[in-house]
């Protein structure tokens, strides 16, 4: 396994076994054997440091629609279920907006050890298996609940093939979970770091520079462009480094690095608020949380694994 593949949600190497998704008859008989993760507005099941399984007949997934199959874990059938239909008890934490939602929402069916939260908070403790089980759970997931209507015709759709396909019954279209190509830049010049920031975000966090595919476009294109609409930068070489599938909600971060041939910032207001070059010296001080004002993209996030390996000199 290349060093790249070490970044959270990836590298685990499950068995998704999709010769099994046509069979209903084997896919109920590992339902009944297998777990099931509860997946509640986006939050999975967390108990301590791991997912929290339950069994099919648990009365957790009441309020749930049609699992969804995952593949098989050391031979275990894994499946996923939303039940965000459940609403919590009076009093329960109440789910916060923005940016990151740090509260937890408890089901009075488990006991107190698990919890549906945020998996940005959690992904970090998960284990390499855990974590690509979570995203797959919530980008799937999150895709039935978008997708509940045929685009060809407008006619409600249906669940197939384990949960990987929607089928349309007016029309015969069938319809597969959606991934949406992005590019994160590793845009350097010298001993320096290309970093922009959201508006949106923390006060002090500053991150690598992204945007999505655009049709007909490459990869390494698609960088180059990125780089000079958000901070009017242009770039020479790019190449490929690492991926990560980056279920908020749906996503496909391909990390390139690129070579900046100037280092003039103007950025596009309606995109970023900021972009600043930082040399190594200020990012190892950002990365260890003692710069008095930049904070580094959140660990986990394939931002902080380039710029951490950047520092390292070990991208390759």
């Amino acid at each position: 396994m290349r060093h790249a593949e070490t970044v959270t949600f990836g590298g685990s190497g499950l068995d998704r076994a999709a010769h099994l998704r046509s069979d209903a008859a084997a896919l109920g008989a590992a339902l009944a054997e297998g777990w099931v993760l509860p997946v509640w507005r986006g939050k999975p099941l967390i108990c301590g440091d791991d997912l929290g399984w339950v069994r099919a007949a648990s009365p957790v997934l009441a309020h749930g629609g049609a699992p969804v199959f995952l593949g098989l874990d050391v031979g275990v059938a894994r499946f996923a279920q939303d039940i965000s239909a459940w609403s919590p008890e009076a009093g329960a934490e109440a789910v916060e907006a923005g940016f990151f939602d740090p509260s937890e929402q408890r089901h009075p069916a488990l006991d107190d050890a698990f919890a549906f939260a945020e998996l940005r908070a959690v992904m970090v403790r998960l284990s390499p298996r855990a974590a690509e089980l979570a995203a797959t759970a919530r980008a799937v997931l999150h895709w039935h609940r978008s997708h509940g209507f045929c685009p060809t015709c407008g006619g409600a759709s249906q669940m197939a093939q384990g949960g990987w396909q929607r089928d349309c019954p007016s029309c015969g279209a069938h319809h597969f979970p959606r991934t949406d190509p992005v590019v994160i830049m590793l845009v350097t010049r010298g001993n320096s770091v290309l970093v922009g920031r959201n508006a949106a975000w923390p006060e002090g966090m500053f991150s690598l520079l992204a945007g999505f595919v655009e049709p007909g476009e490459t990869i390494e294109a698609a960088v180059r462009r990125e780089v000079f609409e958000e901070a009017g930068i242009r770039t020479g070489a790019v190449r490929y480094l690492a991926s990560q599938p980056w279920p908020f909600p749906a996503s496909l971060m391909f990390g390139c690095a690129a070579e900046a041939l100037d280092d003039a910032i103007r950025i596009d207001p309606a995109e970023l608020e900021d972009a600043i070059w930082v040399s190594r010296e200020e990012m190892v001080s950002a990365m260890a949380g003692l710069h008095p004002r930049l904070k580094p993209a959140r660990k986990g996030a394939i931002a902080h694994f380039l710029i951490a390996n950047w520092l390292a000199d070990r991208l390759d």
